[in-house]
């Protein structure tokens, strides 16, 4: 164990957040929490946090995010959801903070601005998926990486064609196997999005081309990546499904918090299956290798028109199985900056803006809805 660490958690109050927050709470000789931010969604919760942990700093609203996530301290968490979490994560990086990533849209939008910006081992991943592939690469040199391979759940609709996905439900996409998300994300999980975005965040990451990462469903999700090197050999990380060990590596890298999560029972007898993905039922993997490939601005716009459509499919306006063609034709019709021109961060913005409004235009929304939606935003 290193000396403890002051931590900022940015997004207190979501899942990442209130986890990370277990883990203080649970290792005091370990973490001291400096800073607290949230979006405002929950603000009884935020302030009993605020009451029990005491930071320096804290408050509500991106822009605090930001102020915060540029403190001085050991590790900045960012557990913001969405492209607003960005302009922290390139805060805590001028700063020279150690960022652990939970929000892998400000990485996947930011794309150079945020790997050029990083130094070496400043990022350390909190996705379970690629926190697995960062223990894994302790095995070997990079030099000696032949692949990545992203283990998939395959979401509620595992095995099923693409004519079977016509009609799925709302419900029926909620109902992910193995957790409990927000409908997004479970969403993004039934089509495989999400899984499409971590091919390209395991690209920022890892400086892995896209051809030389893999995905494979593994439904019983106690594998959460591998590696596979020059010679023949795979190593990969594996424990029942939790969070708390990838946050608890994301705050104390390299060193491991003890009883941070279960662990595998070895004494039962069990069983792992291994399936390759049905590009055709599921495109949304190929698509963000398209979109990764093509750089620059083009994962901004998958990740915006994606979020555009989920709410439309969850608001009964798209079916489940036009989610990923329309965020097809969206991504074919944007035009990405020419290589000689620097990304900016308001490039990424306007690029993220294009694509809801594009999204938008495809699918209106009925009156009856916009106002039901503008009631409830009051």
């Amino acid at each position: 164990m290193t000396a403890r660490r002051d931590i900022v958690i940015l997004g207190s109050t979501g899942s990442i957040g209130t986890q990370a927050l277990d883990l203080v709470r649970a290792n005091p000789d370990w973490f001291r929490v400096v800073g607290l931010s949230a979006g405002g969604s929950n603000p009884e919760l935020f302030e009993k946090q605020v009451a029990e942990f005491r930071p320096a700093r804290s408050g509500l609203g991106e822009a605090v995010s930001t102020e915060l996530a540029g403190l001085a301290c050991d590790v900045v968490l960012n557990g913001i959801t969405g492209a607003v979490g960005l302009r922290p994560t390139l805060a805590a990086l001028e700063a020279g903070n150690t960022l652990a990533l939970a929000n892998k849209e400000s990485l996947i939008i930011g794309g150079p601005i945020v790997t050029s910006l990083a130094k070496p081992g400043q990022i350390v991943p909190v996705d379970s998926e690629h926190s697995a592939i960062a223990q894994s690469l302790r095995g070997g040199s990079a030099d000696e990486v032949r692949r990545l391979v992203l283990t998939a759940s395959g979401g509620p609709f595992r095995g099923r064609t693409r004519d079977e996905l016509v009609g799925v439900t709302r419900e029926q996409a909620l109902a992910h196997p193995n957790f409990a998300m927000g409908p997004v994300i479970t969403v993004n999980s039934a089509t495989l999005v999400n899984k499409g975005l971590e091919v390209i965040e395991a690209h920022l990451l890892f400086g892995v081309g896209f051809d030389r990462i893999d995905v494979v469903v593994h439904p019983q999700q106690l594998i959460h990546s591998m590696v596979e090197f020059y010679d023949g050999s795979t190593i990969a990380q594996a424990s029942p499904p939790s969070m708390l060990i990838p946050i608890a590596l994301g705050l104390a890298w390299p060193d491991r918090v003890p009883g941070a999560g279960p662990g595998c029972d070895w004494t039962k007898a069990d069983t792992w299956e291994f399936f390759p993905l049905d590009d055709e039922a599921f495109p949304a993997v190929a698509l963000a290798r398209e979109a990764g490939q093509r750089g620059a601005t083009a994962p901004a716009v998958y990740n915006a028109a994606n979020e555009h459509c989920v709410q439309a499919f969850l608001n009964g306006r798209l079916p489940f199985v036009e989610i990923v063609p329309t965020v097809a034709s969206i991504v074919a019709a944007h035009d990405v900056p020419s290589e000689e021109q620097e990304l900016t961060v308001d490039d990424v913005l306007t690029a993220d803006a294009w694509a809801r409004a594009e999204a938008a235009r495809l699918l209106p929304v009925p009156d009856s809805e916009s106002t039901q939606e503008g009631a409830t935003s009051r």
